[in-house]
């Protein structure tokens, strides 16, 4: 499995990858589903990780989803694991054009990936609701609840897609543009079972779809090629290779 994935990074110069939570599990982050997993904040909170993700909750009881959110959605001392590294290293050889990705940890960026388009937004753009004005994650971290603008008062709130809230498609038609145009599509770290952002394999025209992913999706029986491992130990020693 390993060597014709190998044979397949080797043979193309336009391969998209597309990633879940499992690709920053490894860094020890927490995905949603598992036994370790967010969900398990329920019997803490009495209410799902969905609803209290929700722009409604924001809204509404703002202090609790803030509470929440800082706790459980922001670790800034995760460190790129090897996945993170390969695809970097895979840019920087020209193979791999853009990584599309569902998590809001900036680490496919630390890494050193350049072109990467987050689905769900990012933990470390925040702006006002009011002015618009920027802020970094520092900022809303110092502020002992919820942060507030300085310029204005507004509510500070994270540039993230919450549940309710639609993706931006301006980076939706991009990743599509991507995905379209892809010799190679590596899917890995999802369950492909969230949408609309699972729909997008969809306008994959190729036949090399790979997917690394611990346990079968959807999406299996498509698959040129499957392999149910972890994804930094199956990525982590190829993006080295000459």
């Amino acid at each position: 499995m390993l060597e014709k994935l190998e044979q397949i990074i080797e043979g193309s110069n336009n391969i998209v990858f597309f990633g879940g939570a499992g690709v920053s599990t490894e860094s020890n982050i927490p995905d949603f589903r598992s036994p370790k997993g967010i969900y398990k904040t329920q019997k803490q909170y009495g209410i799902s990780p969905e609803e209290m993700l929700g722009y409604t909750f924001f809204k509404n009881h703002t202090e609790e989803f803030y509470s929440f959110y800082k706790k459980n959605m922001i670790f800034t001392s995760a460190q790129p694991n090897p996945a993170h590294l390969a695809l970097a290293r895979l840019e920087k050889k020209g193979k791999l054009k853009a990584v599309i990705t569902q998590n809001i940890d900036g680490l496919h960026q630390r890494a050193g990936s350049r072109e990467v388009l987050e689905l769900h937004g990012s933990v470390y753009r925040n702006y006002c609701m009011d002015c618009g004005e920027k802020y970094d994650l520092d900022y809303v971290l110092e502020q002992e609840i919820v942060p507030k603008c300085e310029k204005c008062g507004g509510v500070v709130r994270p540039d993230v897609v919450l549940y309710e809230e639609g993706l931006n498609m301006d980076v939706i038609r991009k990743a599509i543009r991507y995905i379209s145009l892809a010799d190679v599509l590596i899917i890995g770290g999802t369950s492909l079972a969230v949408y609309p952002a699972a729909g997008l394999i969809d306008y994959y025209q190729g036949n090399k779809l790979v997917l690394i992913n611990k346990s079968k999706t959807p999406y299996d029986k498509r698959a040129n090629l499957i392999i149910h491992d972890s994804i930094g130990k199956i990525l982590g020693g190829i993006g080295d290779k000459e």
